[in-house]
Parts: structure tokens; sequence; C-alpha cells
């Protein structure tokens, strides 16, 4: 799992701070975090939950709403309508950065946020809640007498979390606009819906009203003895646990971890960005893609840079293979292939390679080896040109890929070729 930054501008035209917890391997889908009220993206609940999503294979964007955390804006101005709205702007955000997001996962207010945000954003499929209030106006609970001095002169200092926060009367009128139970029942889509029943802060009964007003599919389960921030390791791991074992009826499939036997090198789709895939080979998986500047998202090697990879690792074999056979102290190679087109020459595509030899070889058996390095079979076959056969998947048989043993052979054969035509795979000796 890697942590890394996504910034976006809120629905307010201000920069708000997000960081992108993704898999280390193909994500199978992506889901934005709502943190609860006052709180942040750093809080336990948001971090312990994307993080534990990221490991079990969903990307998530855990972001600090307008004023809070490290995003800019004043507290002060936002209503729960502004918040809705960042959220939106989140969802968008991944969009744009290439990543799908499907689910939206909310804590407290921020679980009312999304049951309120989902209604817009079709791509959305799937919706969880942590303690989420039913009615919003709920929030005004934890005002105290503060209440009363916001309605009476425009704005109060309200205690929240041992920290003060200047709410305004526009926040507390704007709660009275927003009809909840009325958005859950037009939403249709799956609803999960996690509470502790001895939730001190959001009472149980708004996880019963939420689950009434709601329409299949909709699921509960409880939190058992958690608090209401999930302050416990073991509640935020449960909740994740439950969250992407439910969310994978939504998700896409997952990525197949490796090809069908015969069918060598295999190559698929993650759904994130323009271009990226996962590249399944020899029990390894990594991702290629292309460069930002292109339209990709930058992950993994280009196509072109695999085909220079291939093309020097075929050569470092091959001079390792030829200098082992001379028994010649060749310490450490290094090859470095770069890839340019200019379709003023021909052929247009052109690889360079720069090859290191490290050890006490003399001039000769330098010269030699820069000779060898010619006939490797990566760079036969691409200088000579290879035949391509397509074919539709299931249409016929399988192909059976080349084996490892068959590049060896191709590789010994070449070296033995170098040394004079007629020689067996035993290498001549000087």
């Amino acid at each position: 799992m890697t942590s890394r930054p996504l910034d976006f501008t809120g629905a307010r035209g201000q920069r708000l701070s997000g960081v992108l917890e993704a898999p280390d391997g193909p994500a199978r889908g992506y889901a934005v975090f709502a943190h609860c009220f006052t709180c942040a993206k750093s809080s336990l609940a948001a971090t312990r939950i994307s993080r534990a999503l990221a490991a079990k294979g969903i990307g998530v964007l855990r972001f600090d709403f307008t004023g809070l955390g490290q995003s800019e804006g004043e507290f002060a101005d936002t209503t729960f309508s502004s918040d809705v709205a960042d959220l939106s702007a989140a969802v968008q955000a991944m969009e744009a950065a290439g990543f799908h997001a499907s689910l939206l996962v909310g804590h407290s207010l921020g679980g009312a946020a999304v049951l309120a945000a989902a209604g817009g954003l079709p791509q959305i499929t799937s919706m969880a809640t942590l303690g989420a209030p039913f009615d919003v106006a709920h929030v005004t609970g934890q005002f105290g007498a503060s209440l009363a001095a916001i309605i009476e002169h425009g704005e109060a200092q309200v205690n929240l979390g041992g920290r003060p926060f200047t709410v305004r009367r526009g926040f507390v009128d704007d709660l009275a606009h927003h009809d909840q139970a009325a958005r859950i029942a037009a939403l249709h889509r799956p609803l999960l819906i996690l509470h502790a029943p001895r939730d001190a802060v959001v009472g149980i009964h708004n996880a019963s009203a939420i689950f009434m007003a709601a329409q299949h599919p909709k699921s509960f389960v409880s939190l058992d003895d958690a608090d209401h921030l999930l302050t416990r390791a073991s509640d935020a791991a449960f909740a994740a646990e439950v969250i992407a074992a439910w969310a994978s009826r939504y998700l896409p499939p997952a990525i197949a971890a490796d090809p069908p036997d015969g069918e060598g090198v295999q190559v698929t789709e993650t759904g994130a960005g323009r271009f990226q895939v996962q590249v399944a080979a020899a029990g390894v998986r990594f991702f290629a893609d292309e460069p930002v500047a292109a339209g990709g998202l930058g992950t993994g090697p280009s196509p072109y840079e695999l085909v220079s990879a291939g093309l020097g690792a075929c050569t470092a074999m091959t001079l390792r293979l030829y200098a082992g056979h001379k028994a010649w102290p060749l310490e450490q190679i290094s090859v470095t292939v770069s890839h340019d087109k200019d379709q003023a020459r021909n052929p247009p595509d052109r690889f360079r390679r720069i090859i290191g030899l490290e050890g006490e070889l003399d001039a000769a058996q330098r010269s030699r080896l820069i000779e060898i390095a010619e006939r490797c079979p990566v760079h036969r076959a691409l200088e000579g040109g290879a035949m391509v056969e397509t074919r539709e998947l299931a249409a016929q048989a399988p192909v059976q890929a080349e084996a490892p043993a068959d590049h060896m052979k191709a590789m010994e054969s070449a070296c033995a070729a170098a040394d004079g035509a007629g020689q067996s795979a035993e290498f001549a000796s000087d």
C-alpha cells in the first residue's frame, strides 16, 4: 500500500488537501472517504479504514473538508451543503485523475454527506456509513448553550472535541433545508449501515431510521461496543473488513493473478486511468502505463520501455552466457536502452543501447562482447522483424508460448554461431 497526495479544488474554489491510499497491486475499485464533523483526513477512523481498504485492493481518497485539516478556507464559512458539494468535487477529482470512484464511505456527519451527495453522482454504485445521523440537524446537539448565541448573534464559538470553532447561523439555517429521508428513499443503490448500539454521540436509533428509509439492497452491521470515533484499531479494522467484503459484490471483477497456462504474458486493463494495465508474467505482476504528459498515470513503464527492457535483459543474459563459457573475468554487466522515432528515417524506430562491462577484460575481449550483443535473440527479432499472429480469446486452441529453455537455446546458438558455423551449443575455445 502506498500513500500519495491528491489535492483538488473544492466547491468554493479553495484547494482541498487529499491523500490517496493505493493498493500495492491492481486496484479492485476506488472509494472516497468523508470524515466526521470537525475531524480531518488524519483522524484515526479515516486513516485506519482507508489504509485497511487499500490493503484489500480498494484505493481510497481521504480528504479534508473546506476549513479543516490542511485544506484552505474558513470553517466558519462552511455549511452542510458546502460539505456535500466538496464530497462531489472529490469524486470528480478522482475521475479527472483517472481513478473511477464507485464507492462512498462516510463517518458520522460525513456519512450523512455521503447519503446527500450520492443522488447527484451516477458513478457511485454503493455507499457505506459509520455512526451516521439520520437528521443532519442532530449535529446542533453538540453546540450546547452556544446554539442560542449562534441564533441570536449570528455566530458563536463552540468547543468541539476539545477545540474551539466559530459556527455561524448560516450553518444552522442550512441544516433545516435537508430532507434526508426523501434523499435516502430515492437512492435505490446498495447501502451498508455500520453503527455501534452504545454510540453515545449518535444514538443507534439513527441507524434504524436510515435503514427504514432506504430501499433494498440494504444491510446493517453492528459495531458492538465501539465508540463513536472508532478509536480502537480493532474496531476500524473490523469495519474495513466488513466494507471490503460487502462492497466486493458491487466492484468490477478481480483481475486474474496469473495468465492461463500456455498463454504467455497476460496484459489486462485495471480500470484506473486511460492506459494503466496489469502485466502478469512468470508469477510476477506489475503495472504498465503511459507518462502523465501523454495522458496516463505514470504508474509503470510504457510499452516501448518494456520492449527496451526486453532488449537490455536479453543482451545482458547473452553476454553473461558467452563470457561464462569463455571463462572471461566479466564481473558486472549493465545495459541502458532508449527508444526514439523519426519518420524521416528508414526504419523510423531506433533503439540506442549502451553496454557497461566491468572486470579485468582486455581490449579484444571487450570488442568481442560488443559484437556478441549484436547477436542476442531479441536484437535479431527487432532488427529482422517478427510475425505477429492475432486471434480472439477462445476462438481456437491456445498457442504454446516460447518456453524459457527455448530462449536459452537461442542465446546459446547465437553465441556458438558467432564463433564459427557448424559448432554445437558448446562454445568454442580460443
